[in-house]
């Protein structure tokens, strides 16, 4: 800012004395003097807009800063959405391979979804997507286990995955359990060394309620396949940026956060 007032001071004495500090003793000088004049009514113009700018934007028209700001998101939500697209397009089945699935599996409109059973926007989400099930026949969740919290989430992520590897209906089942039910307490959460424990003696007994083998699955949780499909969770998280949790991509449209079941009817339209 300092400069800039600077510059606009240099440049209006070079308006006003430009001139006499060239004379004028012909039409040479008289050009040249024109040209330093120009240039002197460029650099004020440029200093005053300079200036003036930041005045105008802070206190006569915030809302045109909001405006930049909200164009520049939707930009950038375009540009992702656009990476999202080609990505899911090419890869859609590696996606759903190891991940449970919700509702009809062979459905044509498909909502992926970054969760974790620990998370209550993900258990908010979860009812709204539990109702658009129960409504129509022709969406699958396909169920994409982020495991971001540690103890409260590693062993409950684990075991849905490992349980599609018996029976994909099953696993459904446990994914419902996990979500409408407390599988940890707050007095578990004071002993942080015997969580994991807890937390994992919580899963397999609903898994045992769901009607899944409780050794294999307790096997298969530590097995290649849960390896794999966790870091396909991860690898597409940082390809698209999923910072937190819920995340869904609906028909290859990005929706962050805990949408309402509206917006998933209205996702689910286009």
């Amino acid at each position: 800012m300092i400069w800039t007032i600077l510059l606009l001071i240099v440049a209006i004495a070079l308006f006003l004395f430009g001139g006499k500090m060239l004379g004028n003793t012909g039409k040479g000088e008289s050009l040249v003097q024109k040209c330093v004049n120009l240039l002197a009514i460029v650099l004020i113009a440029g200093c005053v807009a300079r200036l003036y700018t930041p005045y105008y934007l802070t206190s006569v028209n915030p809302m045109i800063l909001q405006d930049m700001a909200n164009g520049l998101q939707e930009q950038q939500n375009a540009e992702k959405n656009k990476a999202i697209r080609k990505a899911v397009k090419s890869g859609a089945e590696s996606m759903m391979a190891d991940a449970p699935i919700l509702g009809n599996v062979d459905a044509k409109n498909t909502i992926f979804i970054w969760t974790d059973f620990s998370c209550p926007y993900c258990r908010r989400v979860h009812g709204e997507l539990d109702r658009v099930l129960k409504e129509r026949n022709d969406v699958r969740v396909v169920v994409k286990n982020f495991s971001i919290h540690g103890d409260l989430s590693d062993a409950p992520a684990r075991a849905v995955i490992a349980a599609k590897i018996q029976d994909n209906s099953k696993a459904a089942a446990l994914v419902e359990a996990l979500m409408t039910k407390e599988y940890y307490t707050q007095d578990d959460m004071k002993d942080r060394a015997k969580l994991g424990e807890k937390v994992k003696a919580s899963v397999l007994k609903f898994a045992k309620e769901a009607g899944l083998d409780v050794a294999k699955l307790e096997a298969d949780m530590q097995g290649e396949v849960v390896t794999r499909e966790l870091a396909n969770v991860r690898g597409m998280a940082q390809e698209f940026e999923i910072n937190g949790t819920p995340f869904l991509i609906i028909n290859e449209q990005a929706f962050p956060g805990a949408i309402p079941y509206s917006q998933i009817i209205d996702a689910l339209k286009k």
